[in-house]
Order: structure tokens, then sequence, then C-alpha cells
């Protein structure tokens, strides 16, 4: 059989990043990454994460507050399928220095240069699907801090 031409742009197992790798085991404490996609996965592709959320970060765990040179989705959704906007938990994001507590399904849009983060899981009572996209072609976290 011939090989399939566009094969090349579907992917279907989870390759992390050499720099992401360090962290994998204390995120798959509370959360399943499933797929990673960016230009070293795809040449060509911007980034999408795509996690489940089991239970809540440790109290001491969370992704810090940084910036991007790209505009950047963060979004969470709950997974009643009767009641599909219910978030089925809470989870603490940060906009620059506002902090928001996330019950409902959502979709945040951070455009390139504002500071957002920490992110922290709060609370899982169903699991929530998580998923981030980044219009650049790799993951860059610019002016981490912890706040």
């Amino acid at each position: 059989m011939a090989e399939l031409k566009y094969k090349k742009y579907i992917l279907d197992e989870l390759k992390i990043p050499e720099e992401m790798q360090k962290t994998a085991a204390e995120y798959a404490k509370w959360a399943t990454r499933i797929l990673w996609l960016d230009d070293e996965a795809i040449e060509g592709a911007f980034h999408i994460n795509c996690s489940w959320y089991w239970k809540p970060t440790d109290a001491n765990i969370a992704a810090q507050s940084h910036t991007h040179d790209f505009d950047e989705v963060i979004a969470f959704f709950g997974s009643d399928p009767q009641d599909p906007h219910n978030l089925g938990g809470e989870v603490e994001l940060w906009l620059e220095d506002e902090k928001y507590i996330l019950t409902k399904s959502s979709i945040i849009f951070a455009p390139r240069g504002m500071r957002h983060c920490p992110l922290r899981i709060l609370k899982v009572d169903r699991p929530i699907f998580h998923f981030t996209i980044g219009t650049g072609g790799k993951y860059v976290a610019k002016g981490t801090k912890i706040k």
C-alpha cells in the first residue's frame, strides 16, 4: 500500500518536549497529559497542550505567572454530559493582578504580553478537560515569577 500523503499531519502519540519532561512526573500526580503539539512534533504547527485534570494540584504547585510573545487560549471543560457548562470543580487563574475562580466551562484569551497565572486546580468533583493553544510554534514562558 502506498504511503499516505498527509499522515504527517496527524498526531496521535504524546511527545513531550525535552524541557517539559523534567516536570512531567510532578504533573502526573494530578493530571494526564494526552497530546502536545508544536513545531517539533509537526513542522509548522503552533502549540497545543491537552490534558485531563483528575484531582486538585498541591497547594504549593502552580503554573507560575508569565507572559508570551504570542496570543494564548486557555480552556477548561466539565465532563458531565447532562450539564456540560458545569466545570465540576474550581480552577484559580490570574490575569494580570486579578484572581478568577472558574466554576463553569470556560475559554480564556490571553493576548500576547498579558501576564497570566498562577493556575491552580482547587477542586475536582468530575474530571476536567484542559487545553491551551499558543500561536507560537513552541511554548516559551517569559518573565516567570511566583505570585
